[in-house]
């Protein structure tokens, strides 16, 4: 009798426990189907919002000139490597070691100025995305808040369509000027 009563007390303690796990399932699926998710792709944001695309002009307005005078003077210095290198078997020694000094001098220069130029565009480009990213957040703030949305995520995995406000989040930011 005993191994008959505790079978009969393992059946109705695992009908208890499966009606315990299917009623927390229904609970977490009524909860679920409340909650209002959003996901913004802070990518397309920064490539397609007018502010981004407005802040990329600038910087290469701003930054274009000292792109063009770099390019200028790696290409004088290669012609005077050039010149060198065709004039060096008729120069006198002297003269060739001293175009040599100031070719590398020249280059060493021209490295410089390029590390410079390039520290300065990621700052800038640092500076910009910066500030675009703090007014998309602003933008995405006030989508949470206007329509309720429980949890607005970005950068996920994976996201489908009924979940995606990223086109929202960019015509709010065009629409504003990103203010």
């Amino acid at each position: 009798m005993t191994m008959l009563h505790s079978k009969s007390l393992l059946k109705s303690t695992l009908a208890a426990g499966l009606l315990g796990v299917s009623a927390l399932l229904a609970c977490g699926a009524a909860v679920a189907q409340d909650l209002k998710i959003g996901y913004v792709n802070s990518e397309r944001v920064l490539r397609e919002a007018t502010p981004a695309k407005a802040a990329l002009a600038r910087m290469e307005a701003d930054f274009s000139k000292r792109d063009k005078d770099l390019n200028d003077q790696a290409s004088r210095l290669k012609a005077a490597a050039d010149k060198l290198e065709k004039d060096a078997p008729t120069l006198p020694e002297s003269e060739r070691n001293r175009r040599q000094r100031e070719l590398v001098e020249q280059d060493r220069d021209l490295q410089r100025k390029r590390r410079e130029f390039q520290e300065d565009l990621n700052q800038r480009r640092n500076e910009e995305t910066a500030g675009i990213v703090e007014r998309a957040n602003k933008v995405i703030k006030q989508i949470f808040e206007g329509e309720k949305y429980d949890l607005i995520l970005q950068d996920v995995v994976f996201a489908g369509p009924r979940v995606d406000i990223t086109e929202k989040v960019i015509k709010a930011l065009n629409a504003t000027g990103g203010k």
